[in-house]
């Protein structure tokens, strides 16, 4: 089995997918090494690694070439954020998909909305139709590609999310996509009425309040991100280490 269909029978299972969220090689082979069976990257996580700020402000040749890193450096499934595209157009967003799945990358999320000085959702039926594009052009190429796609009502705070979400589904469904992602989503009953609205994946991201795996599975959730929370932890931890060693002038907080 090739890594694409793994990674998409992954999306199958009663139990769901535990993505790991990467920012560099090294994470990659962390979770590699902790038993995960996918991994993907964080979009924030790998911009603030390198010094950006999120919101496609990460060159995308940096993330490309972190991409053939990754692909030489593991054996599971990798998935890359390419947010709203690195492009504006169909095409643009088309010759990114290719450079990845060219470097070995199984997996993609293409998101709905533009990021900026503040992040813009876009027209349902015009994203639609660059979504229809896009796998239009994965199917014609018979590229090994799956096409998550991440939806923004929930995490942009819209009164009317769970409709506006419903609503984008069916679109994003017809268009051609192969998973959808619905970060900020976290109450059960919302979650629901997202499962039953569509016979594809759907993605869910760790927040504060989102439940237990066991009741994501029950849900009928068939993916599961951590976004940046873990790269967050990560340097929370670090920072408190090193003001630690400075304060103590010791090392005794690294045994």
């Amino acid at each position: 089995m090739s890594a694409f269909e793994t990674f998409s029978q992954l999306h199958q299972n009663a139990t769901p997918l535990l993505l790991g969220n990467i920012w560099n090689v090294h994470s990659a082979r962390v979770f590699e090494a902790s038993g995960y069976k996918a991994i993907g990257t964080s979009s924030m996580a790998l911009a603030q690694s390198f010094g950006y700020e999120d919101g496609e402000q990460l060159p995308f040749d940096i993330l490309l070439q972190l991409a053939k890193r990754v692909t030489e450096t593991v054996r599971i499934p990798f998935s890359v954020d390419i947010e709203g595209g690195y492009n504006r157009s169909a095409a643009g967003i088309i010759d990114h998909i290719q450079q990845l799945h060219d470097a070995g990358v199984v997996g993609i999320n293409l998101e709905d909305t533009v990021a900026g000085s503040s992040r813009v959702l876009q027209e349902a039926s015009a994203f639609q139709k660059t979504l229809s594009a896009v796998a239009n052009h994965i199917s014609r190429n018979n590229l090994h590609i799956f096409l998550n796609i991440r939806t923004d009502g929930f995490l942009l705070g819209m009164p009317t999310a769970l409709s506006e979400t419903l609503t984008r589904i069916k679109h994003y469904e017809s268009a051609g996509a192969d998973g959808i992602f619905v970060p900020c989503i976290t109450r059960p009953d919302d979650i629901r009425e997202v499962v039953k609205a569509t016979t594809l994946p759907i993605n869910v991201m760790c927040m504060p309040q989102l439940p237990d795996f066991e009741a994501l599975a029950s849900l009928g959730v068939k993916r599961i991100s951590m976004g940046s929370f873990l790269f967050d932890k990560v340097y929370e931890h670090a920072g408190m280490l090193a003001k630690t060693i400075a304060t103590e002038e010791n090392f005794s907080a690294l045994f």
